[in-house]
């Protein structure tokens, strides 16, 4: 009996194990001819390849960069299939496993929250307290519900209390658990609201003209994952019956041509749509908070990354959206605005165009719903480092994402 209850317990600490990538490589594939796309599908299928841009094999296309995240167990097969493909490519990271630890900054050691480095959800969940309580005239706290998983999906109000509804706009952060920056960039929001309020006469006038709706973290079960056990997890940790495949993409399972282009129906994908329409309890605690305030929102601003785009809709279907002149307008304006303090080089255009078809997405979503200016963020890189963003450049990314987003809640605020 004790040899059992030791081999269980050794069962549960394995599992408990954070997944190792020593000896990963992330590629990048130059396809430009259709024997190349029919390469990386082929690839797709036979070997356990994690894509990072685009979200899968469906979605390459000819003359576009395709990031490959290769575990070490098959880097000498897809080597060998690379150099028969005759396609260009070359390794962006020799080693993710090095890379995973290169992207903690050892010189500002540290437990405690910290603006310049990358929050653990517990150490995020006392922030949220922390800095509700510490400034009870600019910010207040509600839930939107629990997650699947339990946890609580905080929301912060930034605005000056008049007494009165305010128009608004809503911005999440970590929709994809890997996306480390994305709830960088939400919390240096929040902290720059209140630190430059009254000294900052555009800040100022924001937050007394109008609230915005701050989700720090969207997929927290994806979220606290990716810090416990597998720095790559990408969607949500719902389980379904009849697979024992886990989660689904949050980013697919909005109702907006949900699981036609460019998403899954297979439980096992990164990019599944999820069983049905917001089947995942996150994507439903969001949409219904919007629903329900949609009469106030006047924005809708979601935080990715990687890619270095300003996006807006639409991505499910490749229709120009009836304000696209204007939307194109903004979201070129608010890029030269982020160029202007480091000479970080932003595209923008509708999501169908610009990257790939995608359906299923929240901004999509938003916008047929009613929230005009509706705008999907991919923050740094281009590839060079992806999801594992070296800490030392989160203060660049969030400054310059600071000044896009302030130009298009100026833009906003003049067009209420």
């Amino acid at each position: 009996m004790m040899k059992v209850l030791l081999l269980l317990g050794l069962v549960a600490v394995a599992l408990c194990e954070p997944t190792h990538y020593v000896g990963d490589k992330v590629f990048r594939l130059w396809p430009v001819s259709d024997t190349h796309i029919s390469f990386i599908k082929e690839l797709e299928s036979n070997v356990k390849v994690d894509f990072w841009s685009p979200d899968s094999a469906e979605l390459v296309a000819v003359h576009t960069d395709v990031d490959i995240h290769v575990p070490a167990s098959y880097i000498d097969m897809v080597s060998v299939m690379l150099q028969q493909s005759g396609m260009e490519y070359q390794v962006l990271i020799e080693d993710v496993q090095t890379a995973v630890r290169q992207q903690f900054d050892n010189i500002r050691q540290t437990k405690a929250h910290d603006y310049m480095k990358y929050n653990s959800w517990e150490n995020v969940e006392a922030w949220v307290n922390s800095i509700t309580s510490s400034n009870p005239a600019l910010i207040s706290r509600s839930t939107l519900g629990k997650s699947y998983e339990g946890r609580s999906m905080h929301l912060l109000k930034i605005g000056k209390n008049t007494g009165s509804t305010k128009p608004a706009i809503f911005m999440d952060c970590g929709i994809h658990a890997r996306e480390w920056i994305s709830p960088a960039f939400c919390q240096w929001f929040v902290q720059e609201a209140v630190s430059t309020y009254g000294s900052d006469p555009q800040m100022t006038s924001l937050l007394n003209k109008m609230d915005v709706f701050v989700l720090p973290v969207f997929n927290v079960d994806g979220y606290a994952h990716t810090w416990k056990s597998d720095r790559m997890w990408r969607k949500t940790r719902s389980r379904k019956t009849g697979s024992s495949c886990i989660g689904a993409d949050p980013n697919r399972n909005f109702d907006a041509g949900w699981c036609t282009l460019g998403a899954s129906s297979n439980p096992c994908s990164d990019t599944y749509c999820g069983s049905s329409v917001e089947s995942e309890i996150e994507v439903q605690n969001v949409a219904n908070f919007i629903r329900r305030n949609k009469s106030i929102i006047k924005a809708y601003l979601t935080i990715h990354s990687y890619s270095q785009l300003l996006l807006f809709p639409y991505s499910y279907k490749y229709d120009q959206a009836k304000d696209h002149a204007e939307l194109m307008s903004v979201a070129v304006s608010a890029s030269e605005a982020l160029r202007s303090l480091y000479g970080t080089r932003y595209t923008s255009g509708p999501g169908a165009t610009t990257i790939y078809p995608a359906a299923g997405g929240s901004d999509d979503w938003a916008y047929d719903l009613g929230v005009k200016y509706s705008f999907t963020f991919e923050l740094r890189d281009t590839g060079r480092y992806g999801f594992l963003l070296p800490e030392s450049q989160i203060k660049p990314t969030c400054e310059e994402t600071m000044l896009a987003v302030k130009y298009i809640s100026d833009h906003v605020l003049k067009n209420l």
